[in-house]
């Protein structure tokens, strides 16, 4: 059984003592392929770094709305330089936060909107981070064409009815730890309908570990916990599963490496 991390940010520091490790654990469990994910101009050359080093790790980079508010077109720049590396195969994560509105809402709206622009430019799919903004983040990726491109709903915390809307505009819809908290209940509607061809797995590794053991630090490792819970829910065989969402993050994610 081969399993697809499509979201974690293993370039961080909680990572740096003992990364060697984290891998290795993760390849027993059967996790062949991971994904290092940018949010920030640090993070992002980070990640491309170490995807250069390790086969088994892609790169994506982005500005997450965290940072919306310091970001200008120079940096966006450096971004772009950073596409050279042929194992960067996504832009993100980008989108909208509302919950913790660390930047004002109409600069994450634009470095949202200018992201989509430069992810169609360059012809990668985009990472969608969307905490409490549905709609407004709907509303652009309609707006700004994202349809073109595609790309993945990461960790998806919405309803059905927002999960429908995405997979019309041909998004992915990615699970992550989350989806086994007991508080979760409103995500499993979406688990068991989304179709088996747009629907993949992820732990946004360090954070969201899964249910129940929810202590210390999340690894990729633990992706198999996030697959089986998903199975479950599903009614579908564990193995049945990690092969979809395993051929669904190749013909996603890696549409550029063939």
């Amino acid at each position: 059984m081969s399993l697809f991390d499509t979201h974690t940010h293993l370039s961080m520091r909680d990572f740096q003592r003992d990364l060697p490790e984290v891998i290795s654990r993760a390849r027993q469990a059967g996790v062949r392929k991971f994904l290092c994910v940018g949010f920030n101009f640090r993070s992002s050359g980070e990640s491309v770094a170490l995807a250069e080093k390790v086969e088994e790790i892609y790169a994506s980079v982005g500005v997450h709305p965290h940072d919306a508010r310091t970001v200008n077109g120079r940096d966006f720049a450096f971004l772009e330089r950073l596409l050279s590396s042929k194992k960067v195969v996504a832009w993100g994560e980008i989108g909208l936060d509302y919950y913790r509105d660390l930047s004002p809402r109409s600069l994450q709206k634009e470095a949202f909107r200018a992201q989509i622009q430069l992810a169609k430019k360059n012809r990668l799919p985009i990472i969608v981070h969307d905490r409490d903004a549905h709609q407004d983040i709907l509303r652009i990726l309609k707006d700004e064409g994202a349809a073109e491109v595609g790309g993945v709903m990461h960790c998806f915390s919405a309803s059905w009815r927002e999960a429908k809307e995405a997979l019309a505009l041909g998004f992915y819809i990615s699970f992550a730890g989350n989806l086994t908290y007991p508080t979760s209940r409103g995500i499993w509607e979406t688990a068991q309908k989304t179709p088996e061809d747009r629907i993949l797995v992820e732990t946004d590794c360090p954070y969201l570990k899964p249910w129940p053991d929810r202590r210390g630090r999340n690894e990729p490792v633990f992706v198999k916990d996030v697959l089986r819970f998903l199975a479950d829910l599903r009614g579908e065989k564990l193995e049945d599963l990690a092969l979809k969402t395993w051929g669904n993050g190749h013909s996603l994610f890696l549409r550029r490496n063939k």
